[in-house]
């Protein structure tokens, strides 16, 4: 079986950015794996975050339709991980510790929460390592 990965939003939201085809194009691959395999995962707050990005922020917004459609086809099948007060404890304990922002521990929490070995972002420190999690930025060549 292969390692469970987290996505963060940043992945999600370069899959439509036509300004960095590189990037692009390993953003899609990452998701397409994702729901191929069955072993990548994202949170409700990825979903937030995308969403809000893709309606109100992107270069062409996406329709509320189109929208609709990427949240039931894609978001849904990998979202695993909610809000809960465990998660909002367990962030808070990750911020005083590793001193990301209270969000960052949201996404890292839920990615340890989701028992990903790896975390892919552009945001986040690459190849650290946090309890059984690595950071990886999978745009770095």
């Amino acid at each position: 079986m292969k390692d469970k990965f987290f996505l963060d939003t940043n992945i999600i939201v370069y899959s439509f950015d036509k300004r960095d085809p590189q990037k692009q194009k390993i953003a899609l691959n990452l998701i397409s794996n994702a729901l191929q395999d069955a072993n990548g995962i994202v949170s409700y707050q990825v979903i937030q975050e995308f969403v809000n990005v893709a309606l109100r922020k992107f270069q062409t917004p996406l329709s509320m339709d189109d929208c609709q459609k990427y949240l039931n086809i894609v978001l849904e099948p990998l979202c695993y991980v909610f809000s809960s007060f465990e998660l909002f404890h367990q962030a808070i304990e990750i911020s005083e510790r590793w001193q990301f922002s209270f969000y960052d521990s949201l996404i890292i929490g839920a990615a340890l929460q989701s028992n990903c070995n790896i975390l892919y972002s552009e945001d986040l420190q690459h190849k650290q390592k946090i309890q059984t999690l690595e950071i990886v930025n999978p745009f770095l060549h």
